[in-house]
């Protein structure tokens, strides 16, 4: 499809859409501009839209916050969240957006926001969608559609891209970048494939897809789960005796542990029992736990990193002071559930009930152990990469992605050294290249999981260096 038809189909479309409006109570919008919001202090010093798309009989819920620099020119980027089931709110919130929320000063209702300077879309476009469907306020008209899979996934999240491209054609002309955190890293490197598929098979209109941007990203289940033994005992978690005990009995794949390796299995064991209090998401904070009864009797005390209850968290706050990480996660529920903001950002009625952070309840099928392959393929395509981990995640090791990045046997181009923000060692970095594939792979200097959400300043200058085709 030509750009001028694109146009005159999405005027259609618009007018259509309005006069559906006129003649209907039910709204339906080709995005809209949202000027303020509930808890920010005057007008939002950005432009944020938000929107539903369509794809098959899903609604896809989006977020787009044009670029604050040359929209004109700066490069597009898709960005949504792992879990499976976590709302893209995550990366608008902590991680890339320029929103984040007043924790210090709360005190009951709806939170306060405040601009935050150092956001990705200082210097390119955002376009944060909730995916799966039944993520935050994605929603199927199809209720069939709610089954979904990794592989699902990334068919609608292409097909929500290029139908969201298709109705805003003046972002086709700038340069695209795919970028996903966390287990979306399995999805998303399945999207690029699908893009560029569909370029060599001739779908118009033709995307400009330059490259992608992972963060901590879930590659290789083999590798990213062995990985956690590998990190915790390069961390002093485990003593060396157990670390070598069970590399030997289990032949390095302490992942494989069974049964019916019980010198094997039991190493395993006793290593969980040495890590198990040990918050994963960053190894130097506090696991957030609060008195609640289990089924099994193991433990008196429930992990936040595995069940979020903000009522319970929020109940008195004086006692989760702010060094809990969570507490900023339990705002988001109150925030997100509240009619006002809601209203503000078009949410339309009746379709999300009770929205998560993090919806653990999706019908998901976990059906791609690896895309290890699917990055060997793409590393043939002329694509510029960036992939960056936390040095203090245990949830997805550095350990785990430096050797699958190893797997693909590119070339080192700048070796591994110290890269600065303000004369001051931010993490480490290292560059490869092959027939016109770059990939560039830093660590942040203590940060957890996810990067950004630990060191957002730090994370908006490599994010910003490497968007702009500089050296990190």
């Amino acid at each position: 499809m030509a750009v001028g038809s694109g146009n005159r189909i999405m005027n259609w479309v618009c007018l259509h859409l309005v006069l559906v409006l006129i003649f209907s109570a039910n709204a339906v919008y080709c995005g809209t501009l949202v000027k303020s919001l509930p808890g920010f202090d005057g007008e939002l010093p950005f432009k944020l839209y938000t929107g539903y798309t369509t794809v098959n009989g899903s609604e896809m819920f989006y977020y787009f916050i044009e670029s604050e620099g040359n929209p004109k020119k700066d490069p597009l980027l898709l960005w949504y969240s792992g879990g499976p089931g976590c709302s893209a709110f995550n990366g608008l919130i902590y991680e890339n957006g320029p929103l984040a929320f007043n924790v210090t000063d709360y005190e009951g209702g709806v939170p306060n926001t405040y601009y935050y300077p150092y956001s990705w879309s200082r210097t390119a476009s955002l376009l944060f969608v909730d995916a799966p469907v039944g993520t935050g306020f994605s929603y199927a008209t199809d209720a069939s559609e709610y089954a979904t899979s990794d592989t699902k996934t990334a068919a609608q999240v292409y097909g929500f891209l290029r139908t969201w491209l298709n109705e805003h054609p003046k972002y086709l002309k700038v340069q695209l970048f795919v970028g996903a955190d966390s287990y979306a890293g399995v999805s998303g490197t399945i999207v690029v494939h699908h893009i560029i598929a569909g370029n060599d098979a001739g779908v118009l209109p033709r995307l400009n897809l330059k490259g992608y941007i992972l963060g901590c990203p879930r590659t290789d289940s083999t590798i990213n789960e062995n990985s956690k033994y590998v990190f915790s005992h390069r961390m002093g978690l485990i003593s060396d005796e157990l670390y070598y005990s069970a590399k030997n009995s289990c032949n390095s794949d302490f992942y494989g542990a069974t049964t019916d390796e019980p010198e094997c299995y039991e190493d395993v064991q006793l290593i969980a029992r040495q890590i198990k209090d040990i918050n994963k998401n960053h190894i130097l904070e506090p696991k957030c736990t609060w008195a609640s009864p289990v089924h099994d009797g193991d433990s008196a005390r429930r992990s936040m990193q595995e069940y979020e209850y903000p009522e319970d968290l929020l109940r008195s706050p004086q006692e989760y002071p702010e060094f809990c990480h969570n507490f900023d996660y339990a705002l988001s529920y109150v925030w997100a559930n509240d009619d006002d903001v809601r209203a503000a950002l078009n949410i339309r009625n009746l379709t999300v009930f009770d929205w998560k952070r993090c919806n653990k309840s999706l019908d998901y099928t976990f059906d791609v152990a690896s895309v290890l392959e699917y990055h060997k393929n793409l590393s043939t395509k002329g694509l510029q990469v960036l992939i960056f981990n936390g040095d203090h995640d245990l949830t997805i090791p550095n350990t785990g992605t430096e050797e699958w990045i190893k797997k693909l046997d590119l070339t080192v181009v700048n070796d591994w050294r110290p890269w600065l923000v303000d004369g001051q060692i931010a993490g480490y970095t290292i560059k490869y290249s092959e027939n016109g594939y770059r990939l560039t792979y830093a660590t942040l200097k203590g940060a957890g999981h996810s990067p950004q959400e630990y060191k957002r300043r730090e994370g908006y200058d490599m994010f910003s260096r490497f968007i702009h085709y500089f050296p990190i």
